[in-house]
């Protein structure tokens, strides 16, 4: 959660028309139910949503290389038309996601495990060709915002457990979830867009094991991964590289770039994993550094930080709570304004204090109208606390079903009656990590060379990943490759 949080993420709503349209890629003809125009106009609303939502990667070289590479990749592609936008967003999830209207974004904790430029590229166009086929217009009738806003974000999911699990795996980016034709089709478009800039769309092959670890890594915490939402055959390997090797002959192309140690100097210094200036969450306590407050996380819970808001959630899906900024000038005024953006009716409303800071708790339902939306799911029931603190106004709500209420009550209360400033120099001076791009001297074995630059060993295996190599690969003397500091 950032220092500028906004108040909601919204869902996407629009008008469709049916109408057919040739397929930019197949040249068929699609049942297309949105416009172009009105795909321009999707992705013109939700880029600033999701720009707010993250925040953007603070890194002028890092933007101006994505954006490059995106135009160049854009002006060979299908659909050269239109305009096309390229970011890089603040979240260490491992993900790439791109909107209709040509909207495209790259986490940093992606760009952590790239290991050179054709990898990049290779997811890049892979992007845009979903974009190109016009597979984010198909996907949007049916799609969900993973994060959304809050309440009206479960309101709008067939059940709360759904909603519960997205929070429980950490789950903070706006998803199309296409099928494997289409992430087959958008598998070919990358390697031939890639291909088409010089790059050699055989390292995005590679680069598909180094995710496909990183998924499997027992000792991870469990983030949504570029592959949880690009299903991923068992062929994929296997096909991308022979097409990679098709398309090199078909274009001619034979000095194909990978450009492994341009793009790792680039990286040095990125940030690797949470923000601690963002909120961190250590031994089930959630700090914010910036914000100097603090609250006690559920025992057993998955949480999920963003700029906008923390949100907590049992595996079951059950029920989940999330932290925000509300607005209003006081307390009642931010009740007021909370009933009205989340379609509830107050049950009741008390002014208390948590440990010392003026609050006002209140049990609210979900009004008629919003359970009539839901189609039979269970009505749901809230408890929130708004308590001013640091010149801000903070809402923690729980939410679950009416009937499961009187069982979360405690839980939910015990968390809010939690926050409290923040005043422990350790937590407030926290240093994110950060790539370090070190070159070894001698011959040796990854491991080794991890190790003699004090990697513990219990990272060992993560490092491996985020180097797309084994521990007992041979690394040559004057190969660069990536470790973790705080500098």
């Amino acid at each position: 959660m950032k220092k500028y949080s906004i108040y909601s993420f919204f869902t996407l709503t629009f008008l469709i028309a049916s109408s057919c349209s040739t397929n930019p890629v197949t040249g068929k003809k699609d049942v297309a139910f949105i416009s172009e125009n009105q795909e321009i106009a999707m992705g013109q609303e939700a880029d600033p949503q999701i720009v707010a939502q993250f925040g953007l990667y603070e890194d002028p070289q890092l933007q101006r290389f994505i954006n490059d590479k995106g135009q160049k990749m854009a002006a060979v592609s299908h659909r050269n038309n239109i305009k096309y936008e390229f970011k890089i967003v603040d979240s260490p999830v491992l993900n790439a996601f791109a909107v209709p209207g040509g909207y495209v974004y790259f986490t940093r904790g992606i760009m952590a495990h790239f290991n050179n430029e054709a990898q990049f590229a290779g997811v890049l166009g892979h992007e845009i060709g979903h974009i190109a086929a016009r597979h984010t217009v198909q996907q949007q009738s049916k799609a969900t915002l993973a994060q959304g806003g809050l309440l009206l974000g479960m309101i709008l999911s067939p059940t709360i457990a759904q909603y519960g699990e997205t929070a429980m795996q950490g789950l903070g980016l706006l998803f199309l979830k296409f099928g494997r034709d289409a992430e087959r089709e958008s598998d070919k478009l990358g390697v031939e867009y890639s291909t088409k800039i010089g790059y050699d769309a055989k390292e995005m092959a590679d680069f598909f094991l180094t995710l496909q670890r990183q998924s499997e890594d027992t000792g991870a915490e469990p983030i949504p991964s570029f592959l949880s939402t690009h299903p991923n055959p068992g062929d994929r390997y296997q096909t991308v590289t022979q097409l990679a090797v098709e398309e090199q002959k078909k274009q001619n192309l034979t000095n194909a770039q990978i450009n492994r140690n341009n793009y790792l100097k680039m990286i040095d210094g990125l940030i690797y994993g949470e923000d601690p200036k963002q909120g961190f969450v250590e031994n089930s306590t959630f700090y914010h550094p910036e914000l100097k407050f603090q609250f006690a996380i559920p025992s057993g819970w998955g949480h999920q930080n963003s700029p906008q808001q923390v949100q907590m959630g049992p595996k079951d899906g059950r029920a989940m709570m999330a932290l925000t900024l509300a607005p209003g000038a006081n307390l009642e005024e931010a009740a007021q304004q909370l009933l009205k953006q989340y379609g509830l009716q107050a049950v009741e409303a008390k002014q208390v204090t948590v440990n010392g800071l003026p609050a006002l708790a209140m049990v609210a339902d979900q009004q008629p109208q919003q359970q009539q939306q839901q189609q039979q799911q269970p009505p749901l029931r809230t408890l929130t606390y708004l308590i001013q603190y640091g010149g801000n106004i903070y809402s923690l709500m729980g939410i679950t079903t009416a009937n499961d209420f009187n069982n979360y009550f405690q839980l939910f209360s015990n968390t809010m009656q939690s926050f409290k400033q923040l005043t422990d120099p350790d937590k407030i001076n926290r240093q994110p990590e950060r790539i370090k791009i070190v070159t070894i001297n001698k011959s040796t074995t990854l491991a080794n060379a991890l190790s003699s630059n004090n990697v513990p060993s219990n990272r060992m295996n993560e490092l491996a990943i985020l180097n797309g190599m084994e521990l007992n690969d041979q690394v040559q003397s004057g190969t660069m490759i990536k470790v973790i500091g705080k500098k």
